[in-house]
């Protein structure tokens, strides 16, 4: 007999744990990967769908109009009847119920319409669609996503994104960067929006990137290891490096010879205070290692003893990096 996945009490306690866990401002990776465990086990996953479906209705009320002038309006409707006590609750109860009519049929449409999910500076964030298909956001990104019965249409607005699609061939999965298009039925890639186009790296199964140019637009198909740069000047699928390239999903950044100005850019994006660069040609400096997300101090104390730079910081200010002192001269 294979094991109940109809919720218990206990795992919409816990479903209701995760789900504030997860909507935090900053959710750690060790977090993340607990929290696929736990959904994995017989009845959580249906645990977490009643919680963040209840959440969805509830946003979907919550400073609407629409519903707030028909809710007024029926209690006032109540507000009119004859006030016998009998007569008032059974008012009071048909307000009510035409409320959760009104609210119940907006809030519905509202868990197929739009939806924009975002994060800021230093913060990631993981997002399960209606179809099961989830969406990690990286700092400082932000998605539009409209499904309906026909279509899975999302658009990248802002940073990065990693996206694992739930298989359905009647409703292909449309990812919209800019002018660049990235449609896929089932599989995991990553997007992240670069100087007017797209960067787009293939982790498992196949996606058709689209660039609209024109009349004719020019369409790359990418397999597994694979990325292209729609802002490149030629763009074209090239292989890449996939524990590097998706580091980030892991709360990690890893760098394999990468200039130093390229580094300190990637890492300002996870923090307010930025680093600033004062080293002349050696902002060229090739950087390796690996990095917690966020850890600006150890990344620019690492890079200052490898490279015999000086930090100079000033308050929540910027950490600015700069040669060091020139060595004694040798008699």
């Amino acid at each position: 007999m294979s094991p109940s996945t109809v919720p218990s009490n206990q795992a919409r306690s816990e479903a209701s744990a995760w789900f504030a866990r997860l909507n935090k401002r900053a959710v750690p990776a060790a977090d993340m990967e607990a929290f696929q465990a736990w959904r994995r086990l017989p009845g959580n996953r249906a645990a977490y769908d009643e919680v963040d479906a209840f959440w969805r209705r509830s946003q979907a009320v919550h400073g609407d109009s629409d519903i707030q002038a028909a809710i007024s309006s029926a209690h006032a409707r109540a507000r009119s009847k004859p006030r016998r006590p009998a007569g008032l609750v059974a008012g009071l109860g048909a307000a009510f119920a035409l409320a959760l009519v009104v609210v119940g049929g907006v809030a519905g449409y509202r868990l197929y319409g739009p939806a924009t999910y975002e994060t800021r500076v230093g913060e990631q964030r993981l997002v399960r669609l209606s179809d099961d298909s989830t969406v990690m956001l990286d700092t400082d990104s932000k998605v539009l996503v409209r499904y309906d019965r026909g279509h899975r249409n999302l658009e990248l607005l802002e940073g990065r994104a990693m996206f694992e699609v739930a298989h359905d061939a009647a409703r292909p999965f449309v990812v919209r960067a800019g002018n660049t298009s990235v449609t896929a039925l089932g599989t995991r890639f990553d997007v992240r929006r670069a100087d007017g186009g797209a960067e787009v790296t293939l982790v498992r199964g196949s996606v058709e990137v689209r660039e609209a140019k024109g009349a004719a637009p020019v369409v790359w198909r990418l397999s597994p290891g694979q990325g292209l740069s729609t802002a490149a000047p030629t763009p074209r699928p090239v292989s890449v490096d996939l524990p590097t390239e998706t580091s980030w999903t892991t709360g990690r950044l890893v760098f394999n010879r990468v200039p130093l100005k390229a580094a300190v850019a990637e890492v300002n994006r996870y923090d307010r205070r930025k680093i600033v660069l004062d080293v002349g040609p050696l902002d060229a400096a090739l950087i390796s290692g690996t990095f917690d997300v966020g850890d600006t101090d150890t990344f620019v104390s690492s890079v200052a003893e490898m490279n015999d730079f000086v930090v100079q910081r000033s308050g929540d200010g910027p950490i600015r990096l700069a040669r060091g002192p020139a060595p004694p001269a040798t008699p």
